[in-house]
């Protein structure tokens, strides 16, 4: 059992499934994990989710209800020769499991020093990451590894884990606490179970008696300061993303550079923050501008070969590029509307004249019949339909109002004409 000194949310760690709160599409009764743990099958698996959601709780009482040795390592401070020390320990038990909180801070190296053990089963890998693992973990790995993804907290999650902490905590037990509002306390948590009890016994705390009134106005004067700050550990990683994204978006390389120093003064993973520029340059500037996802790609790779502090440079150049940029999201736009018109019309069947016909029979059915070759035409362009009849005419791709994308639309106004609204 946690000390009274430690962290309230340490302290109301749980020590069995049915003590977490949320995740019941994982660890609910009759769940594909429960029932895997429960028949003392636990596969190694990566848990991905943001901070707070329970994937350091799933694993210890992975560990706890296999009674099996427990081992837990830290990407941000193990390298290769903690792997193998863990490994050689557990050649000599019957089974092991190793937990690798951000797995996704390993290198390909250290990765690969993993996969033998996970292959020969001398150690059930459990890895933890809130980053994407098709993009931070190798696909050797990956693929020995059941994924299981978790999810926010929701409202209803996180006032049961407040109401938990207010009559099961031994120190809160003590004293007259009444939750007044809790749309304060809910918002600045962001579904991040740690953050909200963190918050809640910060606010406790700060009041200095045994009757305490917990109220939204109470919640914000004493977390002022507090959540002004980048938590290294990841409890203002999506806050302080979001604001660099929006300032980026919003044409303020002042605000774009500042949040950014943020990050880095924060300690934040550079791969992250260029995979974040290199979705926006695609999303929110497109064809305004097509060199930036370019000087964006090459920024992220860039990044991942040279590492702080210098990165900071590269990141800062590309920040402020994008930025400054025209934008656009009319690509973003397309493709979303694309794709609610392909959920709407269903599987609609491709026009006889644009289908591929690699065989007699298709040829026979009149598969490619009728095809106008554009580059055999005026312009290289021919007014043929590309579309399903069903479909024709929709326009998914509407472009923007700057000056690239306004040369776009007159040069396909000059070859639909009306057709398409240009």
């Amino acid at each position: 059992m946690a000390s009274i000194q430690a962290p309230l949310a340490e302290r109301l760690r749980p020590h069995s499934l049915g003590q977490l709160v949320g995740q019941d599409h994982l660890t609910g009764k009759g769940s594909i994990l429960r029932t895997a743990i429960e028949q003392g099958k636990a596969p190694s698996m990566i848990l991905w989710g943001p901070p707070g959601t329970g994937k350091t709780s799933i694993a210890n009482i992975i560990a706890q209800t296999l009674k099996v040795p427990f081992y837990t390592l830290s990407a941000i401070s193990s390298g290769v020769k903690e792997v193998r020390e863990v490994i050689e320990e557990a050649k000599h038990k019957e089974r092991v499991i190793l937990f690798i909180d951000e797995i996704h801070r390993f290198n390909k190296g250290q990765q690969d020093a993993l996969l033998g053990a996970v292959e020969k089963g001398i150690v059930t890998l459990i890895g933890a990451t809130t980053e994407n693992p098709s993009f931070e973990v190798n696909s050797a790995l990956l693929s020995r590894c059941q994924v299981y993804v978790l999810k926010p907290l929701n409202e209803k999650d996180l006032l049961q884990v407040m109401d938990l902490a207010i009559k099961g905590d031994p120190f809160l037990h003590e004293k007259q606490i009444e939750l007044k509002e809790t749309e304060a306390l809910i918002n600045i948590s962001g579904g991040d179970a740690r953050k909200l009890l963190n918050l809640l016994e910060l606010v406790i705390n700060a009041a200095g008696t045994k009757k305490v009134v917990i109220t939204d106005q109470l919640v914000m004067d004493t977390a002022q300061q507090r959540i002004a700050l980048y938590d290294k550990k990841g409890e203002q990683h999506y806050d302080i993303i979001s604001a660099f994204i929006k300032s980026m978006r919003g044409s303020d390389p002042n605000a774009a550079v500042y949040w950014l120093a943020r990050m880095i003064e924060g300690g934040e993973d550079v791969k992250f923050i260029a995979r974040r520029m290199l979705i926006l340059a695609s999303e929110d500037i497109g064809n305004a501008n097509p060199n930036a996802l370019l000087l964006a790609n090459a920024a992220f790779d860039a990044v991942n070969k040279i590492g702080y502090p210098e990165s900071r440079i590269i990141l800062s150049q590309c920040a402020v590029y994008l930025a400054s940029s025209a934008k656009s999201n009319t690509s973003y736009a397309a493709i979303d509307g694309a794709l609610a018109a392909v959920k709407r019309t269903g599987d609609l069947p491709v026009p006889l004249h644009i289908r591929n016909a690699p065989t007699r029979l298709m040829k026979d059915m009149d598969y490619g019949k009728g095809y106008q070759y554009t580059h055999s035409y005026e312009q290289n362009f021919s007014p043929q339909e590309y579309l399903p009849d069903e479909i024709s005419g929709n326009t998914f791709y509407d472009p923007g109002k700057n000056a690239r994308e306004e040369e776009t639309r007159k040069h396909l106004r000059g070859l639909w004409g009306k057709k398409y609204g240009y």
